[in-house]
């Protein structure tokens, strides 16, 4: 065993030495010092220490099997079942080889590195550890693991002063819950978040696919997640936003700017500037020129307002959609306005509120309140309730007009084919010859009247009920006769494709983008030297 034994110094070599004595007294804190060995054998350059090897730099204690100490250069390479402990600092690091530079205060450990600060272990082969600043570099692929989380990659620096790790280049975050990949990471070892940088995959143990294309953050124990140019995708919905927050334990998601959210059971897809999402309501709300686009198998139906409202459930009574204020609607040739409407899916009736108007083709249907029902995903009739006016355009400019208390319209592939009216009805028609010629004008009163349409203008009309009628010729027709009171024609307001996109055009997102789960895990080795050898004999 080896011991160390007190040197006296003469009183003038002190006093002539005591300038470079005091300099040397400086460094002796970052001197190497020999605590213990079995056997100390002098070599050329470095003296080789053997068996339960215990040296000591400032406040770390190193263990070894043996080791070469090199006294000049501060500087020891250890070997077998190396054990670097700081008594000051919560850290320990082992490893079966590795050389200590009191100098620089580096650390390099090679072969089963473990590095444990507090409840964080990293497992490298190569790490450089620098004590005096606290940062641990691996170079050649790292795992860590504590209480919640593995992670792993090529490269990575724990800066154990701030309680940070960087990971880059294959990025892999794992728990109970999720695994992420990406390139770039920065772990905060604490609070247990994750940030990362460029683009970003988080899958779950349940299938639910989590993306960002700018990076994201991830509380991984309070599991909220926070995504840049993100999306959400569960079993029932995608989320998107520029800004993507997502609450796992509340279900709940909030996205800000180019806003999507799909309803994949209802085929139904809303856009906004912001939106909120419940998923176990199965509830969300868009805000700021939100658009609604609803998938047929033969078109789409566009709506736009202010303020979107989508319930689905399971049960039909209780799935709905709200739009409001100043809602705008196209499906094919139909086209609608109003200040509200309620799309309820029991029965498939769209709901308009608020000055509500109906265009068809030629046609054009206001009345205090019009509901309509799909069926089939076509248009199937339109109920009109007080004050129902409906005019249409021939083919000469003039408009066939009729109103009255309440009125059904009748559609058949999508156009209108008859109208039928209860209660005070009136009418205008402008006879035609051919479509070309002015025949006269047919006003009637009638408790019921029926037009019937072809190709979107109207062709004939019918009556029931005590009719009251008359016929002016062409050259006898005032102009007050050509219509009834409270005619407006709001061809000028009837939204177009022109209307929807002017309103909002959806951002184009890219349909195959890079994701890290599309990568294999399997990687092919490359052949050692005895193989290649092998393979060039043969």
């Amino acid at each position: 065993m080896i011991k160390v034994t007190p040197i006296f110094i003469p009183l003038y070599f002190w006093l002539i030495c005591s300038p470079l004595l005091a300099q040397s007294a400086q460094n002796q804190d970052n001197r190497l010092e020999i605590l213990q060995a079995e056997s100390l054998l002098g070599g050329k350059g470095f003296d080789r220490l053997i068996d339960d090897v215990i040296m000591k730099h400032q406040n770390s204690l190193i263990y070894c099997d043996s080791a070469h100490f090199y006294g000049q250069k501060n500087l020891a390479k250890l070997f077998g079942r190396v054990k670097i402990v700081d008594q000051e600092d919560p850290v320990t690091v082992t490893s079966f080889y590795a050389e200590y530079n009191g100098n620089t205060q580096i650390a390099k450990l090679r072969n089963d590195v473990v590095f444990v600060n507090k409840e964080t272990t990293l497992y490298t082969d190569f790490l450089d550890y620098n004590r005096e600043n606290g940062e641990a570099n691996y170079f050649n692929s790292g795992k860590v693991v504590d209480s919640t989380n593995v992670l792993t990659s090529e490269k990575g620096l724990y800066q154990t002063q701030i309680e940070k790790i960087t990971f880059t280049e294959q990025v892999v975050l794992e728990n109970p819950d999720y695994t992420l990949k990406s390139n770039v990471l920065y772990y905060f070892t604490i609070p247990k978040t994750a940030e990362t940088e460029g683009i970003t995959n988080i899958q779950s143990k349940e299938g639910n696919k989590l993306n960002a294309r700018r990076g994201s953050f991830y509380d991984t124990e309070n599991k909220l997640f926070r995504f840049y140019d993100g999306d959400v995708e569960t079993e029932t919905s995608k989320v998107y936003g520029e800004i993507l927050f997502y609450d796992e334990l509340a279900q709940y998601y909030e996205a800000i700017e180019n806003v999507s959210i799909y309803h994949k059971e209802r085929d139904v897809e809303v856009f906004g500037e912001e939106g909120k999402y419940w998923e176990d309501k199965q509830f969300s709300k868009v805000y700021g020129n939100a658009l609604v686009r609803r998938y047929f198998e033969l078109d789409t139906l566009y709506m736009i307002a202010d303020t979107l409202i989508t319930q689905d459930s399971e049960d039909p009574e209780n799935r709905y959609m709200l739009a409001f204020p100043d809602m705008r609607m196209i499906k094919s040739e139909l086209a609608g306005r109003s200040d509200s409407m309620a799309y309820r899916y029991a029965d498939s009736t769209i709901y308009l509120f608020g000055d509500p108007v109906l265009w068809n083709n030629a046609s054009q249907i206001t009345a205090d309140s019009i509901n309509f029902l799909i069926v089939n995903q076509e248009i199937d009739r339109t109920y009109l309730k007080d004050n129902a006016f409906a005019i249409t355009k021939d083919t000469l400019s003039n408009f066939n007009q009729i109103k009255g208390r309440k009125m059904t319209g009748f559609f058949v592939e999508g156009q209108m084919s008859k109208l039928d009216v209860e209660g005070n009805g009136e009418s205008l028609y402008f006879a035609l010859e051919n479509d070309t010629t002015f025949k006269g004008l047919n006003k009637l009163l009638c408790g019921r009247i029926i037009m019937h349409f072809s190709e979107g203008r109207a062709t004939k009309i019918s009556h029931s009920i005590k009719p009251e009628a008359s016929f002016t010729p062409p050259h006898m027709i005032k102009d007050d006769q050509q219509r009834l009171k409270g005619f407006v024609w709001r061809e000028e307001e009837r939204p177009t494709m022109l209307t929807i996109n002017d309103w909002r055009t959806p951002k184009k997102r890219e349909e195959d983008e890079f994701n890290f789960f599309d990568i294999p895990d399997v990687s092919l080795p490359y052949p050692d030297e005895d193989q290649i050898k092998n393979e060039l004999e043969k």
